[in-house]
């Protein structure tokens, strides 16, 4: 994949956090900066989504740690345990939220 596909697909994947946190209804706020998407909650606390250009990955940071994926089969899955972005992502948020939530990415 060059980086003008790699950068497209990395839009639509924050587009669709964005889509897909804003449908859960619950205080979480979200924007995009400069590729980077930010997801504020109301403790104060962030996940952070950026992507790594050099490596082609999406790169998360959240309270219990770092996260890179890489674009494999369509999915972006985690580089160690092969997760999947939407579920790894899921996790996170409700850990940091305090309530499970399920996010359809």
């Amino acid at each position: 994949m060059n980086e003008s596909e790699f950068n497209q697909l990395v839009d639509e994947t924050l587009t669709s956090i964005e889509d897909a946190i804003e449908a859960t209804d619950e205080d979480i706020d979200f924007d995009t900066v400069a590729g980077i998407l930010t997801l504020e909650f109301p403790d104060g606390s962030r996940i952070i989504v950026n992507r790594q250009a050099v490596n082609q990955q999406l790169w998360v940071a959240a309270k219990s740690g770092g996260f890179h994926f890489n674009r494999i089969n369509q999915s972006w899955l985690d580089e160690k345990d092969k997760i999947d972005l939407a579920q790894r992502l899921s996790e996170l948020v409700s850990e940091q939220y305090g309530k499970k939530l399920q996010l359809e990415i």
